[in-house]
């Protein structure tokens, strides 16, 4: 299992437009569909271990933030036509295994995983009130086989910061995870 980190896109980053449909709803989501104080972007998929191992968790964090001022919205940018999984019909199984009430959408054309320069699954974009990058990084120090519990504790620590207009220490982990499924001669080269 070859790990790939996030790319650490610079804090205070405008959180990028987009326009995808929400597999479950098939309603159209937009940057601007979110009103709340903070906006969580994750970019996952079904068929990684890494979200696999923290599916659950990541469940449980959306279900105690339900409700409150965070938006959160789940896009998945991999190739389909190689990663069958990672299709609209995957991640519809996968938000209603999990029991996921945000949208997840699917990033076909991978335009939107380009734009946030998201490079492996699970990662983590979190967006103040002003759409400002306030967080990119881990959602906790757990990978699959290294026996640290599933907690969500570094994503959860920069949500309660941000909901409340703190401001989210500077040290970030990156996250790490399976790289994005580029379709061929589509993968982008990030600079940092």
């Amino acid at each position: 299992m070859a790990a790939k980190e996030s790319t650490m896109l610079g804090l205070g980053t405008a959180a990028p437009d987009f326009e995808l449909t929400d597999v479950v709803s098939h309603r159209t989501v937009r940057l601007d569909s979110f009103t709340h104080k903070g906006l969580l972007v994750m970019f996952l998929c079904r068929h990684c271990p890494y979200v696999q191992h923290i599916g659950q968790g990541l469940a449980a964090l959306a279900t105690d933030y339900a409700g409150t001022e965070l938006d959160i919205v789940a896009i998945s940018s991999n190739d389909a036509s190689l990663y069958p999984d990672d299709g609209p019909d995957g991640l519809r199984l996968m938000a209603r295994e999990l029991g996921f009430w945000f949208s997840y959408c699917y990033d076909e054309t991978q335009q939107v995983a380009k734009a946030y320069q998201a490079a492996c699954t699970p990662d983590f974009f979190l967006f103040d009130a002003s759409r400002k990058l306030v967080y990119r990084g881990q959602f906790d120090d757990a990978r699959p086989g290294n026996g640290v519990p599933v907690t969500g504790r570094d994503l959860r620590a920069a949500i309660d910061a941000a909901l409340l207009g703190r401001a989210v220490g500077a040290q970030q982990k990156p996250s790490i995870g399976c790289n994005i499924k580029w379709k061929p001669g589509n993968a982008p080269v990030y600079h940092s």
